[in-house]
């Protein structure tokens, strides 16, 4: 599976063939076949591996007591934190992304949905408390979600750029990125504040 995930990162389902996969792993590739049922069931096992437990996670903020600006800060840490333990996950969802979920059936696709549904209900609980203003929840997650997976799958980019000199900037660090998405998207949602009262004059 870590041959896999390593290879399908890199060429995609379709850039990669079960020879390469055996080899990597140093197995027969009959041993794919008869663990997984070939190489799309091998590429089910990883995406349902690299999001379960993530997901079962996320899937607790619904029932969160927690306020939603909260919330979103924990949900952004989590993702993130998915990101850190397995380095090629961004790059198999943006692969995904441009296929149209081509290789998503029905038993890995709901991972796919439960992220959204979780930004929308704390998006949609901030704007019943007057937490959060108005906003699309739908591009509301994909500001989200494409900013963290952004950050990460241009790394190797970014870190020769500053390390040539052509951006003059430090090197940036994954935790203060969750920081500054914490803070940005929090204060960006926030609600305006109710006109103050106008002041009785005697």
């Amino acid at each position: 599976m870590a041959a896999g995930t390593e290879l399908f990162a890199r060429h995609g389902f379709e850039g990669t063939r079960v020879e390469q996969i055996a080899r990597k792993a140093r197995v027969n590739k009959a041993m794919i076949s008869y663990h997984f049922g070939g190489k799309a069931g091998l590429y089910r096992a990883i995406l349902l591996s690299l999001f379960t437990e993530t997901v079962e996670r996320i899937r607790e903020l619904k029932d969160s007591p927690e306020p939603a600006d909260v919330l979103l800060r924990t949900f952004v840490r989590n993702f993130t934190e998915l990101v850190a333990r397995q380095p090629s996950v961004p790059m198999m969802l943006v692969r995904e992304a441009i296929s149209g979920g081509r290789h998503l059936d029905r038993e890995v696709l709901p991972c796919f949905t439960a992220i959204f549904s979780v930004v929308r209900e704390i998006i949609e609980k901030g704007t019943r408390d007057r937490t959060f203003r108005q906003v699309d929840p739908l591009l509301t997650h994909l500001s989200l979600i494409g900013s963290l997976v952004f950050f990460f799958i241009t790394a190797p980019l970014r870190d020769r750029l500053i390390s040539e000199a052509h951006v003059r900037a430090e090197k940036p660090e994954p935790e203060a990125y969750v920081r500054h998405v914490q803070d940005l998207m929090t204060r960006a949602l926030a609600a305006e504040a109710p006109p103050a009262a106008p002041v009785e004059r005697t």
